[in-house]
């Protein structure tokens, strides 16, 4: 199979929710349609620190991912309608076919490469912006 590469489609920044200071500014990829959401970054090799994949979805409920057919260990952020973090599943490991559900109703899910949620200091109520190209 031919390697999927990362594909800008918007930037996004994370700000702590007591002082609004920046914790992070990233290029992402948007996954909205059924196949981009159920593909996500299955079969790719990696990504960048400053890249990430934002999930959009139609409705806010509980969440439930999973590492399936994923080759490399990732954070996985859970965000609600508000645009704030509900909770973050660390360090999820390649292959694990695990549920690793949100604690709370998200609309939205940022995957970053696994360490930055902590490297970054990201809690929840933190708050997300984003654009689209």
């Amino acid at each position: 199979t031919k390697e999927v590469t990362f594909k800008k489609e918007g930037e996004l920044t994370i700000k702590k929710a007591e002082n609004d200071s920046l914790l992070a500014s990233l290029n992402i990829e948007i996954a909205e349609t059924d196949y981009e959401t159920e593909t996500g970054l299955m079969y790719r090799k990696g990504m960048d620190p400053n890249q990430g994949m934002l999930f959009i979805f139609e409705h806010e409920s509980r969440k439930i991912f999973y590492m399936k057919n994923t080759e490399f260990p990732l954070d996985i952020i859970y965000i609600n309608s508000n645009l704030r973090v509900v909770s973050i599943q660390k360090n999820a490991q390649p292959y694990n076919e695990t549920s690793l559900p949100s604690e709370g109703p998200a609309q939205y899910v940022l995957e970053v490469n696994a360490g930055l949620s902590d490297q970054w200091g990201l809690k929840g109520g933190d708050i997300i912006s984003y654009t689209k190209n």
